[in-house]
């Protein structure tokens, strides 16, 4: 259990802030009690912090202009830079990087081609097949390199998301310290004109009644004024205390937010992304399978083709072979017509040489005669 953390006092801004700057980092434990912010009450504080609010009261003097104007304000100061880191740590849950890279990643998956047309035949079927496959290839890759990428800045988001939910709790107790520093000053404050109003300006309005003088008069119309002004610089102080109690759930809102956010960071490193990744496996797997099957329907109708053409040539052999090995040396009919062919050979051969007899006869005849002429022409020549 720590100290209890007592904020110091002090009419000086400077050292104000010097002393916020000096304040503990980190403390064990979260001060989670906060005023009140409708009412805030000296009964609301410790003994120890009631006693420096009463001791500080004791020390205001607001005839010190400088004094009253600069009163709170280190503060002040510190609750507005305050709010203004709890708005800056909003962009750290702009995923505007990682949301890119996942848009690309969608469009690459979704361009992934799995119904090329195949080219007709069996090498054209093998050829195109191993295209597709090496192009399915490198188009997951590259989605492989993309998801690491993604997985690298969302573990980076996840890392500054924990470093502001780290730097969130530092702020709310730093919050909750300067809540009860303004509460105190605020206390002090109203201390010092409920002192001022009860005690000292009645003396000053019964010294001017009293002397009838106008400057003591104008003594007690002054310190009036001053009372009033240090009330609306106490008043602006309530606001700015408001401001501080706001806070609180605000940089608790923040900090859930990104606890949920690193959280979901988390479950899509370790559980979105290697679903993508087999997935993808399981894609790529079962566009081999495909490719595969179609090789195999390929081969198979080549093989059906093949055994049809081949038991259609043996059916055509064979009966050709049948029908030749049944067939006699020659044919009947070639046998008819040869021989026809030569009883009419023989028939005009015996003709012609009928003829040729008969016209050697009638040659014997003709040669008879001439021999017959010529004898009795040269008996009759005598010299």
């Amino acid at each position: 259990m720590s100290e209890e953390f007592i904020p110091s006092l002090t009419l000086d801004p400077n050292a104000t802030a010097a002393a916020v700057q000096e304040a503990p980092a980190e403390v064990e434990e979260k001060k989670e009690e906060e005023v009140p912010v409708e009412k805030v009450e000296l009964s609301s504080l410790s003994p120890a912090e009631q006693a420096a609010v009463l001791n500080f009261a004791e020390q205001i003097d607001v005839t010190n202009t400088e004094q009253i104007l600069n009163y709170g304000s280190a503060a002040q100061k510190n609750i507005s830079e305050f709010s203004d880191a709890a708005l800056n740590t909003v962009r750290t849950k702009d995923l505007g990087e990682a949301g890119t890279m996942l848009s690309d990643l969608v469009v690459e998956l979704q361009g992934l081609n799995f119904d090329q047309e195949e080219k007709k035949g069996f090498l054209g079927l093998f050829k195109k097949s191993t295209q597709n496959i090496a192009a399915l290839k490198a188009q997951y890759d590259k989605a492989e390199v993309n998801v690491d990428k993604i997985v690298e800045a969302l573990e980076k988001h996840e890392v500054t998301l924990l470093k502001d939910i780290s730097m969130m709790d530092k702020m709310y107790e730093r919050n909750a310290e300067y809540q009860k520093e303004l509460t105190m000053y605020i206390l002090a404050g109203k201390l010092k004109i409920e002192q001022l109003r009860n005690e000292e300006l009645p003396k000053l309005v019964a010294k001017a009644e009293e002397s009838k003088l106008p400057e003591d008069a104008q003594a007690a119309n002054d310190f009036a004024n001053l009372i009033g002004r240090f009330e609306k610089k106490i008043h602006d102080l309530e606001l700015t205390r408001t401001i501080s109690v706001q806070m609180s759930p605000q940089i608790r809102m923040i900090q859930n937010n990104d606890q949920l956010m690193s959280e979901k960071i988390r479950s899509s490193i370790v559980n979105t992304i290697p679903l993508w990744k087999n997935q993808m496996v399981m894609a790529m797997s079962l566009y081999h399978s495909e490719q595969a099957m179609k090789a195999q329907n390929e081969v198979t109708n080549v093989t059906n083709q093949l055994l049809e053409k081949n038991a259609q040539a043996l059916h055509q052999g064979s009966v050709a072979i049948a029908k030749e090995a049944e067939r006699g040396i020659v044919d009947i009919e070639t046998l008819k017509k040869t021989n026809l062919e030569l009883i009419a050979t023989l028939d005009e051969v015996r003709q012609i040489q009928d003829e040729g007899r008969a016209k050697r006869a009638q040659a014997e005849e003709e040669l008879g005669r001439i021999e017959t002429e010529l004898r009795q022409k040269l008996l009759a020549m005598k010299g």
